[in-house]
Parts: structure tokens; sequence; C-alpha cells
């Protein structure tokens, strides 16, 4: 394969290849059409669907921060018209300042206050203490949940799943297992927040070198979206390297023509 054309496969991303697949796969007039029509829709849709998500979740905190503001802080300077995006930054603002709060003396002697209060409520201690836990885990700086993906023979021997590890086994289930086994989340297609906890031996787990979000894109697209395998996108860049390399040394290296003129310089520079 040319330099160019590694070059250029490994810079083309996955939509600008079946964007492609779609134009360039047509000859007659209709299947042109009908290729850009697809092609239209695989470029538009993601992008029509973000805004369409983002402006949901905008108008959703709004208006959620409309009702706690006075009316006449929260709109803005012309007539009845609100400033999009307002409530966002003052949600924003607000984890901030608890952030901040939480972190001081005062703030924590509040939390302890209200952790005590809540630890003596039978059913919201239950609730809370569960959530609190998971987003504990979650977003702690040191914690490999959520980070790694696995590949498990599930649910039978020669069948295999992508999970997500999601922390190290411990209490009684590790007690009664012989090895040392890992917490796996095995989620379902196309809905990756439902899934499977399955307690799996380290030994039989094989870690993939892609990111969670390469992992989770492939599950819920059920394996129409499949990221690019590190081995090969290496032996591409070392490939277009080696290209590189021969290419400078080629320039580097002085002609049939050069090599008597240059020979007969030292000469004359050693007399």
């Amino acid at each position: 394969m040319d330099k160019q054309d590694i070059k250029a496969a490994e810079n083309r991303t996955t939509t600008e290849s079946v964007v492609e697949d779609h134009v360039n796969g047509g000859r007659t007039f209709g299947q042109r059409l009908r290729g850009y029509f697809l092609a239209g829709i695989l470029v538009a849709a993601p992008i029509s669907i973000t805004i369409y998500l983002t402006y949901i979740f905008l108008n959703f905190i709004d208006s959620t921060v409309a009702r706690v503001l006075p009316k006449e802080s929260y709109e803005g300077v012309y007539g009845g018209t609100t400033m999009p995006g307002l409530g966002l930054l003052i949600a924003i603002l607000f984890f901030i300042f608890v952030g901040w709060f939480a972190t001081n003396f005062f703030g924590r002697l509040f939390i302890r206050a209200s952790e005590f209060i809540v630890n003596r409520m039978p059913i919201i201690r239950t609730l809370y203490n569960a959530t609190k836990q998971i987003f504990e885990t979650v977003m702690a700086s040191k914690s490999q949940a959520f980070r790694e993906p696995v590949m498990l023979e599930y649910p039978r021997k020669g069948v295999w799943s992508i999970g997500f590890v999601t922390g190290r086994t411990e209490g009684e289930v590790q007690r009664i297992t012989e090895n040392e086994t890992i917490n796996v989340f095995v989620p379902t297609t196309p809905n990756p927040t439902s899934g499977y906890l399955l307690f799996v031996p380290r030994s039989e787990l094989k870690y993939l070198e892609m990111s969670v979000e390469e992992a989770i894109k492939l599950v819920v697209s059920a394996g129409i979206i499949t990221p690019p395998d590190p081995v090969e996108v290496a032996a591409k860049r070392k490939a277009v390297e080696a290209a590189k390399t021969a290419k400078a040394a080629k320039v580097a290296k002085p002609s049939k023509k050069e090599k008597p003129e240059k020979a007969a310089r030292v000469k004359q520079d050693k007399k």
C-alpha cells in the first residue's frame, strides 16, 4: 500500500468512510442520488439529534431554575424573553458553591449533622447511602470504576461479551470464592444503563486496549461502530514513519555525479 493511501486511511474518520461508500457505490444517476440522500442523513442526523437533546436539556434546566429565581431577575431585558443557558450557568455555579462550602469547617459540620439525621430514617437512609456510594465510587479520582473494558466468556463458554470493570471484589463474595475475583458490569444493547453484575475470576478476563468510550459505542451500535485495532494503527504509523525516513534518506544521499566531485574536493583539501 502506498504511504499516501496509508496516511489517508489513517486520518479518515468512520463517517467519512461510510459517506464515500454511499456516494461512490452507485453508477447510475438514481443510485448516486440515493447515496447522497443516505450520506446527508448520516451527516445531519447525529448533529440534529445532538442539538435537539442539548436544547431539551437547557430548557429543562432553565425551566427548573426559573421556578426558583424571581421572574424579574431571570427574564431578559427584551420583553418577556429569557436568556437561554442561564439556568445551566446558575446550576454550575450552584454546584461550585456547594463544593466550596463542603470543604470548609462549617460545611463539613453541616454534612455530618445532615447524615446523622438521614441515617435515622429507615427507608431514606438506604436510598441515600446507596446513591452516595455509587457517586463516590464513580467520581473518585483513584477509582477504576468503568475505566477498563474487558472481554469475558458470557453467557456460556465460547461466546464472548464486553464488560466494564467496576472494582475488585471484596467482603463475603471474595471470601467464599477460590480465586481473586473482579466485579464486572456487562451492559445490554442498545441501552447500556441496564445489564448484569458478574463476579469473574481475574484469570478469565481479557483486558482491552480500547477506551471506555469506544467500548460503549460498540455496545450501543450493536457492533456496527467498531473501533480500530491499536496494533493495526501502530503498524500503519510505523509504515508512514518508515516511508518518511526512506524519503529523507533518499534526499540526503548524494547522486553518482556528485560523488567524484566531492572526492576530488577532499583530495584537493588534503594537498
